[in-house]
């Protein structure tokens, strides 16, 4: 290790992460504490990674962290994770943050302090490129002041908001790439719970256990969303066609209206949601580069007697993978029919030709072949339905 140059130590030290680690590898030698001394770029401190943090005063921890910080010089990455920890005093924690912020590129934020530490202002016209905040409270932003000039990631846990904030928030990060809202708190500002937010260079949104009157978002370049375990009465999606990965799980939605042209979808996955699958096929019917359908514990809340496999085998030519799994509600009420399958596509040639390219070319031997690679699951399953899917192909 004598040949090993510090800014490699430096490295490596960066690597074990765990801020207690760190101490004990640096103990090693005076060539191990200069490293982490001058080359550490990434520190953390979490409860979860040693109990004894549960156990220690806030005031000791405070004075180990503090010591930790100080002892180190252009940390890049810094990670304060501490659940189940008493309150912080914010003298501590805004000493951490101002001795850092020059360097950080990376903050992890989960700190319950008194009173409330503005992140914002701390950090705000640096160089901070990913922000993960947690259990905090955002109020009164000032995209002029507290601009994020190199942020490109962004996610939000817990965290106490209003809409309009949050939307200042996002103007304020003009490189942004990724947002994750995690059960947040949005502050109400009339009778309805709102959020409307707009950006021009969002790429990825995710969205967790949200609960809105109506949530409009507007990207112009987004490429994935994934909504779960929200309730929203109306979502809007704008933009330009850009979308390619679209996932549901666990949503409940009673008007969904998107404008962007949904033409370049690749996948998409839906699970345990109520669709009416005329609007929904129309929504995704045009999208000819679909490789992922997958619809599974959903209930289709419209007058059909089955999924059309003619049509998506038509609009769909490069279809690789379909999992369906729903429920049909006829009109007498009489009872609910289940049909799940689950198949991976191959598609057939036809006399030896080429990749059948629509339903008409499907030969009744065809479709013998492409049945036996479906699994079916369902003790419930219909063989009238099963017939009219062979029949319909054939």
């Amino acid at each position: 290790m004598d040949r090993v140059p510090v800014e490699v130590i430096g490295n490596i030290l960066s690597h074990l992460g765990a801020a207690r680690d760190v101490v004990i590898a640096s103990a090693t030698c005076k060539k191990w504490r200069e490293a982490c001394h001058k080359h550490l770029h990434m520190l953390s401190f979490n409860s979860d990674d040693w109990p004894v943090f549960r156990d220690l005063t806030t005031s000791r921890l405070e004075i180990l962290i503090t010591q930790t910080i100080f002892q180190t010089k252009g940390l890049q990455g810094l990670s304060i994770l501490m659940d189940d920890v008493d309150e912080f005093s914010a003298s501590a924690v805004i000493a951490w943050l101002m001795y850092t912020r020059e360097t950080l590129r990376c903050l992890f934020y989960n700190v319950r302090t008194t009173p409330n530490v503005n992140i914002l202002d701390i950090c705000g016209r640096q160089k901070l490129e990913l922000l993960v905040l947690a259990h905090n409270s955002i109020t009164g932003v000032e995209p002029n002041y507290q601009r994020f000039h190199f942020l490109t990631s962004l996610s939000l846990s817990y965290v106490s908001i209003s809409s309009l904030d949050l939307n200042l928030l996002l103007t304020a990060c003009p490189r942004i790439e990724f947002l994750g809202l995690i059960s947040p708190e949005i502050a109400i500002t009339d009778a309805q719970v709102t959020v409307e937010l707009s950006s021009q260079t969002l790429k990825k949104v995710y969205v967790e256990a949200i609960s809105l009157d109506k949530f409009t978002l507007e990207a112009d370049n987004l490429e994935k969303l994934h909504l779960k375990d929200c309730a929203l009465e109306l979502f809007e999606l704008s933009g330009k066609g850009t979308l390619k990965h679209f996932k549901m799980d666990d949503v409940s939605i009673l008007h969904l209206d998107i404008f962007d042209p949904v033409d370049g979808l690749e996948v998409v996955d839906v699970s345990n949601f109520t669709i009416i699958w005329s609007k929904f096929y129309q929504i995704i019917s045009k999208s000819s580069k679909l490789r992922r359908l997958r619809l599974w514990n959903v209930v289709f809340d419209d007058e059909i007697e089955f999924v059309d496999l003619e049509s998506i085998a038509l609009c769909f030519p490069d279809l690789s993978y379909l999992a369906l799994s729903y429920d049909l509600r006829d009109d007498l009420k009489e009872g609910v029919l289940h049909i799940v399958w689950k198949a991976r596509l191959q598609w057939r040639t036809v006399e030896n030709t080429c990749r059948v390219p629509h339903v008409g070319q499907v030969t009744s031997t065809n479709v013998l072949q492409w049945i036996t690679r479906i699994d079916l699951f369902s003790q419930d399953l219909n063989p009238r339905h099963l017939l009219k899917f062979e029949k319909d192909l054939a």
